[in-house]
């Protein structure tokens, strides 16, 4: 993960207004919709334990919290916590979210215990240096039969998103075979992946049931950004985007791809 968390810190104010745009909209209203297609089949739909790693603001916690779920929040960053503390505050929500700071390479004894009914490990992948060893992490916590959510870059989009928008097709034959891409926002070098590759991992590590969604399909393949901004247009787009997500083979070349699966039972 980036060295210094002050990084992400001081890129607050850009995060906030990026949750805000048509684009970060539609990432949180995507990741909902595909995990409530599995919430409601866990125990009869009572309150679930939801642990957010690297769950910055809160931007996924406050939407389960809203649900009527507790979520712990897990983040190495002073003032993203902070700022997550402040919306669970203002929105009513302070006894379903529980904020701990810690790396998600170290986490406390406490939440490795296997009591978790959800792990959502978002947007994570791409700071690290070896995923397998984090998705380890992420699915150690789960108890037998519960959901795990990863979210990540999607290599595949990133040849598509340079021809598009940049209107580059060299440097897009060059992203072929290119797994990096910088961050201006967190000024960090992030490692894009595949969920091919993610897939066999997490069969590997017992999980099952392997569901494949995209986010974003369409969104940052158009490049008139300031039409996004009109609430019909919005309104359309996501309707789109909802109904692709899991409609072949759209995931593939999404932004984001999320997979969700279930940790085996003994």
């Amino acid at each position: 993960m980036p060295e210094d968390p002050e990084k992400f810190d001081t890129a607050m104010a850009g995060w906030r207004e990026w949750q805000e745009a048509p684009w970060g909209r539609l990432r949180f209203t995507v990741a909902e919709a595909n995990l409530t297609r599995h919430l409601g089949d866990q125990d009869g739909g009572r309150p679930l334990r939801i642990l957010d790693l690297a769950g910055g603001d809160g931007g996924d916690a406050m939407r389960l919290a809203a649900r009527g779920h507790h979520v712990t929040i897990v983040d190495y960053a002073p003032a993203m916590l902070a700022a997550a503390e402040a919306r669970a505050a203002a929105g009513g929500l302070t006894e379903r979210v529980t904020c701990v700071q810690a790396d998600v390479a170290a986490l406390p004894a406490d939440l490795t215990t296997g009591r978790f009914d959800v792990v959502l490990c978002h947007n994570l992948l791409a700071y690290v240096d070896d995923m397998a060893a984090t998705l380890a992490r992420a699915v150690a916590p789960l108890r037998p039969g519960g959901l795990i959510s990863v979210m990540a870059i999607n290599r595949h989009s990133a040849p598509l998103n340079i021809t598009v928008r940049q209107m580059d097709p060299a440097a897009a034959l060059a992203a072929l075979d290119d797994d990096r891409l910088r961050s201006a926002m967190f000024d960090a070098e992030l490692t894009l992946h595949t969920a091919e590759e993610v897939i066999p991992v997490l069969q590997d590590l017992g999980c099952q049931d392997v569901r494949h969604y995209g986010i974003r399909n369409f969104c940052d393949y158009i490049t008139d950004d300031a039409r996004k901004y009109d609430q019909a247009y919005y309104d359309d787009l996501e309707r789109l985007e909802l109904a692709t997500t899991a409609r072949h083979p759209y995931p593939h070349t999404a932004r984001l791809f999320q997979l969700t699966a279930r940790k085996h039972t003994a």
